[in-house]
This record gives structure tokens, sequence and C-alpha cells, in this order.
């Protein structure tokens, strides 16, 4: 989710204000929701020593979840995928056929990694569910994956299938990863795009069997990081984790209607929501997907991001809620056809994955009067919850991510010792719930970095709470860069560049950019006595083996002559090597 650096840090810091109407309004609801035989109310759980808040009636795992809300919805509008329209009951069905073949034709068995790499449609959603019902894991690999990066993550998580469009497939010739590869199809009937793991259950459903079977311990998904160690980690979650996630957005989205019914009156339209961001990011998967069975919600797809066709759909199919990377409802506000179409149904411009430039904030305000910008932060690891920052507390500070998510979420300020920071006061953003993920695939010293003894996930952010309690993230630990939503490993980019004979040293770092929040660039110099190569060919290079969201644009790489400046440890001295390359962007 959002992840922004608040620029604006040391006014902020005394701009304190008593909390708002509106904080007070959203803590009494709560209050009301969580109480004795109210739907969220909220019961102790121990998990590893620590005792934190859990549902009382959360479903034990998301096959529980998928089976309770897609019949008590059936006969609501869910998917629209182009021509395909699917109630939540249809697509439920479908799910059970997808789970069937998969136990009977490619011999699932629970536990079992089923990767998918695909492109967003209503039938990834239906694989999703169909793997989950089964029993799998719903392990997500990054769409925009190269073939190694693709295979080294089927590797690492063990997979035993991959569902796979054409072509994520096609990036995977020739490269060995263990996985059987099956085909599926978008933009047609689930019965066609999923014919490859389709099938009729014979007495007992493989789905049905399995509800009696799978429990909240069971690993439910494998999800990766771009960690700042270079190659990307598998954050994986059991059921547990993944639907108190879930449960928590939806207990703030009734919190949130429960609002704006007092002020408004019942809402009578059906939630709607067009689905901008990858399916495989946590954002996509968590408050997006999966939170839209509990609260009845129609989800519009698009394959890939245009904001004018955002538009138009917006407007034909009634969207209420616009989820993206800030880019996004920035792209919408500003676009030359938009008086051109009725939005006003558009009440929630929400943004994750990136900071957000807080002269967007007004701009969306000013494009939609009648609607808010909102911003979430959560992390993969975290399953999406963090902390919201919702309507006027947004408007009034719009430099921070907002207060931590109740009922879940205990949000500290820690210093390196784990020892809680006042108020004020600049150290890790650390975060501790039930929805936190079990630990890092095969990794265990990376997951014992990752956690506290209390049991918080240390995030990587650098933040402070004001008075009023809400967070302001003012920089990264880690070394990594965020460009529109997709976290980038410098060192794995470096990995990279080293990878070529010629190359002596060479750093990567982020630069700001108006359209994607940052971009990647980089500085390298050639081994003495070696032929010099142009930053077009090293950008060739490199296209060939990472991402291509990775790689610096020719413009944003520098070769340089002389030797790049060090610290006392001999490390390249990052912060001096970027702010002069900076210097130069802003000057070309």
């Amino acid at each position: 989710m959002g992840k922004r650096p608040a620029g604006r840090r040391n006014n902020e810091r005394g701009n304190h204000r008593m909390p708002t109407q509106l904080d007070n309004a959203l803590e009494a609801i709560m209050t009301a929701l969580t109480s004795e035989g109210q739907p969220f109310i909220t019961v102790p759980f121990e998990r590893d020593g620590i005792v934190m808040p859990v549902f009382a009636g959360a479903p034990p795992t998301l096959a529980h979840y998928f089976a309770h809300f897609a019949n008590q919805n059936k006969d609501m509008p869910f998917l629209v995928d182009g021509d395909v329209r699917l109630t939540f009951g249809e697509a439920y069905a479908a799910a059970t056929h997808v789970a069937e073949g998969l136990v009977q034709t490619h011999g699932v068995e629970r536990g079992d990694r089923i990767a998918i790499a695909a492109r967003n449609s209503a039938n990834w959603m239906i694989a999703y569910m169909g793997i989950i019902m089964a029993g799998g894991c719903a392990t997500l690999l990054n769409g925009f994956s190269s073939g190694d990066e693709l295979a080294y993550a089927l590797e690492l998580a063990e997979a035993k299938l991959l569902l796979a469009d054409d072509g994520r497939a096609a990036r995977l010739d020739g490269h060995s990863h263990g996985a059987k590869i099956v085909l599926f199809t978008h933009g047609n009937a689930p019965s066609e795009g999923l014919a490859n793991t389709w099938a009729v259950p014979e007495g007992t459903s493989a789905a049905m069997a399995m509800l009696a079977a799978l429990g909240p311990d069971d690993l439910a998904t494998i999800l990766y990081t771009s960690g700042s160690t270079g190659k990307s980690k598998g954050a994986w979650s059991d059921h547990r984790g993944v639907v108190h996630g879930v449960m928590n957005y939806v207990a703030q989205s009734a919190m949130a209607k429960v609002h704006v019914e007092s002020q408004e009156g019942p809402m009578t339209t059906q939630p709607c929501a067009l689905v901008a961001v990858p399916l495989f990011h946590v954002t996509g998967e968590v408050p997006l997907f999966l939170q839209s069975f509990a609260i009845a919600r129609k989800l519009v797809l698009m394959p890939k991001w245009d904001a004018g066709l955002a538009i138009r759909l917006m407007a034909e199919e009634k969207v209420s809620y616009f989820v993206g990377v800030p880019l996004m409802s920035y792209e919408i506000a500003n676009h030359p056809d938009r008086e051109q179409y009725d939005l006003s149904a558009c009440k929630s411009f929400a943004a994750g994955g990136a900071p957000r430039p807080v002269e967007h904030v007004t701009r969306i305000k000013e494009a939609f009067p009648g609607g808010f910008p909102l911003l979430g932060y959560g992390l993969t690891e975290t399953n999406a919850v963090g902390c919201g920052n919702f309507n006027e507390n947004y408007l009034a500070k719009p430099g921070s991510t907002g207060r931590a998510s109740k009922p879940m979420v205990d949000l500290a300020i820690l210093d390196d010792m784990g020892n809680e920071l006042p108020k004020g006061q600049v150290g890790e953003v650390c975060i501790r719930s039930v929805a936190n993920f079990r630990g890092y695939w095969k990794n265990e010293e990376a997951t014992k970095a990752a956690f506290t003894d209390t049991g918080f996930f240390r995030t990587g952010d650098l933040g402070y709470l004001d008075a009023d309690d809400y967070l302001f993230i003012v920089d990264r630990k880690k070394d990594i860069i965020i460009r529109g939503g997709e976290n980038i490993s410098c060192i794995e980019v470096e990995d990279a560049v080293y990878a070529h004979d010629d190359v002596g040293e060479c750093s990567v770092f982020g630069l700001p950019d108006e359209r994607f929040g940052e971009v990647p660039a980089a500085v390298y110099r050639m081994k003495d006595g070696h032929t010099a190569i142009t930053p077009a060919e090293l950008r060739a290079f490199l296209l060939e083996r990472i991402a291509p969201f990775k790689v610096p644009l020719e413009h944003q790489i520098w070769l340089v002559e002389e030797a790049l400046p060090r610290l006392g440890t001999q490390k390249i001295d990052k912060r001096a090597v970027k702010a002069h390359f900076l210097s130069e962007a802003v000057s070309a």
C-alpha cells in the first residue's frame, strides 16, 4: 500500500491539532462495532507467546470465507471483464470446477504451492479461488517479471504447478524451474479460459471435502517482496493471517459505511470498484479483491492501465471506489475527457504503493468535489494492513498515512534495540497484528531479523507519530526504489550491472519522478583498461536480465571516468552519488 515520505516534516510535527470531529465519530463507531454481540467483536489469541486480538466470528480459512460470502451474495453482480459478467454465485461455482480439476487432473494436495503468472482478469481471480478451495497455497508471481525472475520465484517456492497465460509462459522458455505449466486464457467464459484445470465433481466435490480438512494454521499464500537485499523473498501467510487482514478491511469499510449513512441516509446502490492495480500485489489481492466478497462489491477489470478507458468504465459501471498508485487518480483528475463523463458515483479515490505528492490531494478534491482522496499504508508482510487516512483528515494532514487501522493493528515507533520511542521522535515503523505474514519461505535468518522479540514486524520505514497518533513516514532504511507502486531493490539492479564483465563499479538509486513517484537511475565506471560501453548498451544488457520496470532509461544512466566516492567502510557513498546526479538530472 502507500509508502509516502512526508515532505514537510518540520512544520507538520509541530502542527498538532486535537482529534477532529471525524476522528471522534469513527472511534465511536468502531467501539460500537467491536462491542459484545456485534459483528467485529475480538477475543484474545496467543501467537508465538504473544497475545493479540482476533475476530471471534472470522471464518477459519479463505475457503470458508469464499463459501460463506459467495453464497450470501450469490445473485449479485461480482465480476465485469469485457463481455464476461459473473455473479458471486457463478464465480464460486466456476472455482469449484477449477478446484476439482486441480485435484483430479493435476494431483494437487493440501499445502502444495500453485503459482499464478498472468495479467489481471476474471479468470485470474477464479484461478486464485480454485487454488485455495483445492487446499493449495496461492503463490502470486509478479506479471512484469523476466523469465529469470519467474523461474527463481517458482524454484524458491518449490511450486508444483504454474497457471500462466501465453505471455508469461513464453518468458520461461529455456528456464528450468520444476513446475508443470498449465495455460489459461482471458476474456472468455471460465469453462473455456480455464479448461485445462476444469473438471466436474463426482460425488462430494474436492472443494467441499477441503472445507472439512483445511484450518487456520494451513499455508494460504506466498507473495514476493523486493527486499533490500537483492533477490525477491517469498512472504508466506497462513489462512488466519490473510482472513484477518481481509476482515480488518471489512471492519474499516463497515465503520465508513455507518458514518456515511449517518450523514446521508441509507446507501442503496451496490458498491463497485475499478481494478487498476495488479492482483499479484497485496493491495490488489487483499483490500480490493478478497474484501469484495464480504462487502458484496462489484469489480470491473481492465487489461492494462489506460486513464481514458478507466473514465469510460467508471461512468458506465457506476464505480464508487477507485484505488491505484497515486499517479492513476491524478491522471483521471487531469484527463481532457473527464468532463464528458458522469463520475459522480465515485466517492473515494484511494492511493497506495507509492508516495502521493501533497498537491495531488488538493487537485483530486478540486476535480471531484463530491469525492475524497484517501491514503492507505501497509506492506506485503502485513497483508496490506497498517494505517489509513480518510477524507477531511487527509486534507488536514496530507503528509500523513493516518492512524493505525482498528481493531487489529498495534503500531509502534521503535529504536534499533526494540524500545518504543516517544511521540515526535523518528524511529522504525513497526506493526504487530495477527494479519502479519508468518515468515520468508526457506529463509529463517531473514524471518528472524524481520520481527522484534515482542512480535512487531520491522517495516524498514522510518517515521514518527504526532500528538494525534498520525503516522508520518520520513525515510526508508531499506535500499529500495518505489516506482509507481513496484518495489525495486537497488542491490538487485546493481548485481545485474555487475554481471557485465567490463563494469568495475556502479551505484543504483532512485530519482524523483512526477509520473511514477520515483524511477531507477544508475552510475557506472569501467574496469581499468576495458573498453567503455555506452548507457544504451548497458540498458540493452540489463533488459535481457531483469524486468523492464527495473531498468533505468538511457538518459538516467551515467558513465563516469573517476572512481565513485566511498565511505570509511569502503562502501560506495550512495547519498553523495545520488546528490550529485540528482543535480545533474535537474539541470538536464
